[in-house]
C-alpha cells in the first residue's frame, strides 16, 4: 500500500457456479467450462429467461453452524459464511489463531429479497375474498412471520454471522453499492490494516441475482435471450453479445498485514499494491462515460508507482451488455493501451455484489499460475470495444500483476491492483 503497513492476501474463499473452493473454481475457469445452466432451485418453466449461473452443488447444512442459524440466513448469507470458512482454511488460520480485537470483517452485499415461501400463506389469506385485502394482510403478517424474519434480509447480517462464528471483534462493516461493493470492501479492509487498526481482515462480497423476487425486480431488459445454448449467453466484449446473465455466489479474501503473515509463516498469494474508488455524475436516462473508471485506474497506478506496461492483465467487469462493455473497454484502452483483458463473467455470469471479489480471486490465481485465463464466448472482437481480450486459450508470459475493476451504471467504479506474493 502507498501509506502504512503492507497488506497481503493469504487466503481465497470462493463459492461460485464454476466450483466451490479456489482449486475447483480455477480448474473450471482455465479449462473453459461454463457454470451457466437452466435454473433448477425453483420452477423456472414460466420465466422468459430460465437460465443463469446457478450453484447446484451447495448444501448449506454442510457449512452453516450452528444449524439453527439457517432460519435467519438468506442464500446470500449462506454463500458468504461458507466462503469465509474456505478462505480461512486456505490461509491456514485455525480458530483462535488471531487476536479477536485485531480481526475484522468488511463485506459487500446486495439488496436481499424476501423468500416467497415465507410470505405465501399471508398473501393467500389476504386474497381469500378474491381481491387483496390490506387490512387482512396487516393483521396476518404479524401472526405468520417468524419473529426474527427481518434478519434474513439485512445485508449487514452476513458480516455479522461471519464475525460471530470466527470471534472477529475488530472493525466490521458492510458496503451496499451494487456491482462495485465487493472490490470496495477489499479496499476498505486493506485500508483498515494499513492504518494499523487490525492484523487480519475478511473482505469480499456475496450476492444472489437468481432469487425469484430479484429476477422480477431487475427485469429482463438487460438480459441475454440466447436460449439455444445458454452456456454461450454471456459474451463479454463480443460483437454478438446481447445481454448479461444473472448468477449467484460469494468471494472472501483473507487480508493480513505483511508482518503478521511473516510471523506465522503464511503463504502469500498476493500483495495489495493500491486500491481506488471513484464516481461520476449519473442521472436517469444518462449512462456513465467511463470517466470514473479511468480516474480509478489512474489512481491505483499513481499510488503504486506502477507503469501501465507492468500491469500483467486486467480482470474486467465484462458485463456482456452493449453499452457497459463499450464504456469499460474505452476506459481501459485509454489508460492502459493494449494490456491483455479477461472477463470471468463469460464463464459464470453476473454474481452481483459477490462478483468483484470472485473476479479479483481469479486474477490472483492467474498470477500464481502464470496464466491469464481466456474469456469464454469471446469469439468475434467488437470494433467498438478496443481492448485486447484473451480468447481461445490461456496466455502465458505476462508480468505477475493483475488489475481488477468493476463499474456500475449509476456511475461508481472501483479498482484493486495486486502483485505476486
Amino acid at each position: 500500500m502507498e501509506h502504512g503497513r503492507e497488506v497481503v492476501v493469504t487466503g481465497l474463499g470462493i463459492v461460485s457456479p464454476l466450483g466451490i473452493g479456489p482449486e475447483a473454481f480455477w480448474d473450471g475457469l482455465v479449462s473453459g467450462r461454463s457454470g451457466v445452466r437452466r435454473i433448477e432451485r425453483f420452477d423456472s418453466s414460466t420465466l422468459t429467461v430460465p437460465f443463469g449461473g446457478e450453484i447446484g452443488d451447495f448444501d448449506p447444512k454442510q457449512w452453516i453452524r450452528p444449524r439453527k442459524s439457517l432460519k435467519v440466513m438468506s442464500r446470500d448469507m449462506q454463500f458468504g459464511f461458507a466462503a469465509a470458512d474456505i478462505g480461512l482454511a486456505d490461509a491456514g488460520l485455525a480458530p483462535g489463531a488471531v487476536d479477536p480485537e485485531r480481526f475484522g470483517v468488511v463485506l459487500g452485499g446486495d439488496m436481499i429479497y424476501a423468500d416467497l415461501e415465507d410470505l405465501e400463506h399471508t398473501y393467500r389469506r389476504a386474497l381469500a375474498g378474491g381481491e387483496f385485502d390490506f387490512g387482512t394482510w396487516s393483521e396476518a403478517i404479524h401472526e405468520d412471520l417468524h419473529p426474527l424474519w427481518l434478519l434474513k434480509h439485512l445485508p449487514n447480517m452476513t458480516a455479522s454471522h461471519v464475525a460471530i462464528a470466527h470471534d472477529a471483534r475488530g472493525p466490521n462493516n458492510t458496503i451496499v453499492l451494487g456491482d462495485v461493493s465487493g472490490l470496495l470492501a477489499v479496499a476498505e479492509a486493506a485500508s483498515v490494516i494499513a492504518r494499523g487498526w487490525a492484523d487480519v481482515m475478511l473482505a469480499g462480497g456475496t450476492g444472489c441475482r437468481l432469487h425469484p423476487a430479484a429476477l422480477v425486480a431487475h427485469g429482463e431488459r438487460l438480459l441475454s435471450h440466447r436460449f439455444e445454448d445458454c452456456t454461450r449467453a454471456s459474451r463479454p466484449f463480443d460483437l454478438h453479445r446481447d445481454g448479461l446473465v444473472n448468477a449467484e455466489g460469494a468471494g472472501i479474501l483473507v487480508l493480513e498485514s505483511a508482518d503478521h503473515a511473516r510471523r506465522r509463516g503464511a503463504r502469500v498469494r498476493g500483495r495489495i499494491e493500491a486500491t481506488a474508488g471513484r464516481c461520476e455524475p449519473s442521472m436517469r436516462g444518462r449512462r456513465p462515460t467511463g470517466s470514473a473508471l479511468r480516474a480509478a485506474i489512474r489512481a491505483v497506478l499513481g499510488r503504486s508507482g506502477m507503469a501501465p506496461q507492468r500491469v500483467g492483465h486486467v480482470n474486467a467487469h465484462g458485463l456482456s451488455t452493449r453499452d457497459m462493455d463499450r464504456i469499460e473497454a474505452h476506459a481501459i484502452a485509454a489508460e492502459l493501451g493494449d494490456v491483455p483483458v479477461t472477463a470471468p463473467k463469460g464463464a459464470m455470469g453476473h454474481l452481483g455484489a459477490g462478483g468483484g471479489a470472485v473476479e479479483l480471486a481469479a486474477g490472483i490465481l492467474a498470477i500464481d499460475a502464470g496464466l491469464v485465463p481466456p474469456t469464454l464466448n469471446h469469439d468475434t472482437p467488437d470494433p467498438e470495444c478496443p481492448v485486447n481480450v484473451v480468447r481461445g486459450e490461456a496466455l502465458a508470459g505476462r508480468p505477475a500483476t493483475v488489475l481488477a475493476v468493476n463499474l456500475c451504471a449509476t456511475g461508481q467504479a472501483a479498482a484493486v491492483l495486486v502483485s505476486a506474493g
